[in-house]
């Protein structure tokens, strides 16, 4: 079968070393370093939502092909905000996932939510292209990354300020746990196959709740992919859950933000 995942990361380190031989990654660091704080918490607002909803931009997928081509960032962001999203997500991918950093580029001034870099995060050049551009967050995925590296990867983000949802799949990543992410995520979808199946954010629910507890510096739960019912979003905020990662959903419809906003509507009736 094959593994799309390895196809992903290993076009990914291609795609590194040619920004890294256009724009050194000391040039980056540079500018980040006279930069303000970001002043936006995505960890905090989707404590403080009642929906918890990050609304996802993305124009395509590797399993699905094109699911919204002609997207406009400064169409559909603005629109996710007015529609109740409580934070954002951003596919910066271009050969993937037809995203690009200009995406989250063009939205940063429009709106006033935590926007997440969501890519295939492999070196510590991408976080300082993610807080220049404007992101809040980014995300590390486990299964791309030794335990090492993702730890590196999540104090370099903190320290340049920068929130971590560290994703995992299943139990046997959970000692990534170590590398003190902000948020915690599950992805619903298998990387290596891209199969989709909801019910592993709730079979993964308790032993993460084990791991992480229930203090207030713990990680905040995220349920990624695959969530498309009202329903099912109540009953994994009842399992623990605060956070969930919702684009396909939207993206497939004309408009987006107007998805989001009966999705709200009925995620509170």
């Amino acid at each position: 079968m094959k593994d799309i995942l390895s196809e992903i990361v290993a076009h990914k380190q291609t795609e590194v070393a040619m920004h890294k031989q256009a724009v050194p990654t000391e040039a980056l660091k540079d500018c980040v370093d006279t930069l303000p704080p970001t002043g936006h918490s995505m960890k905090a607002a989707l404590a403080a939502s009642d929906t918890g909803i990050i609304a996802e931009f993305k124009r395509k997928s590797p399993s699905k092909g094109w699911i919204h081509q002609d997207a406009r960032p400064a169409e559909v962001i603005p629109a996710y905000w007015a529609g109740g999203a409580s934070a954002l997500s951003i596919l910066t991918d271009e050969h993937f996932f037809g995203g690009t950093l200009k995406d989250i580029k063009a939205v940063r001034p429009l709106i006033q939510l935590p926007i997440l870099r969501k890519d295939f995060i492999i070196d510590e050049h991408q976080l300082f292209e993610a807080r220049l551009i404007g992101a809040d967050a980014v995300l590390l995925i486990a299964a791309c990354l030794s335990v090492d590296k993702c730890c590196e990867l999540a104090a370099m983000a903190h320290a340049i300020g920068l929130e971590v949802l560290l994703e995992v799949h299943s139990e046997k990543e959970l000692p990534y746990i170590c590398c003190q992410p902000d948020m915690l995520g599950v992805n619903n979808r298998n990387l290596g196959t891209f199969v989709t199946d909801v019910q592993n954010s709730f079979r993964m629910a308790e032993a993460l709740r084990q791991s992480v507890g229930y203090a207030a510096e713990a990680p905040l739960l995220v349920s990624e992919s695959g969530l498309s019912k009202p329903e099912v979003v109540r009953q994994l905020r009842e399992a623990g859950y605060r956070g969930f990662l919702m684009g396909e959903a939207f993206m497939k419809e004309m408009l987006p933000g107007i998805a989001l906003k009966r999705f709200t509507k009925a995620l509170r009736s």
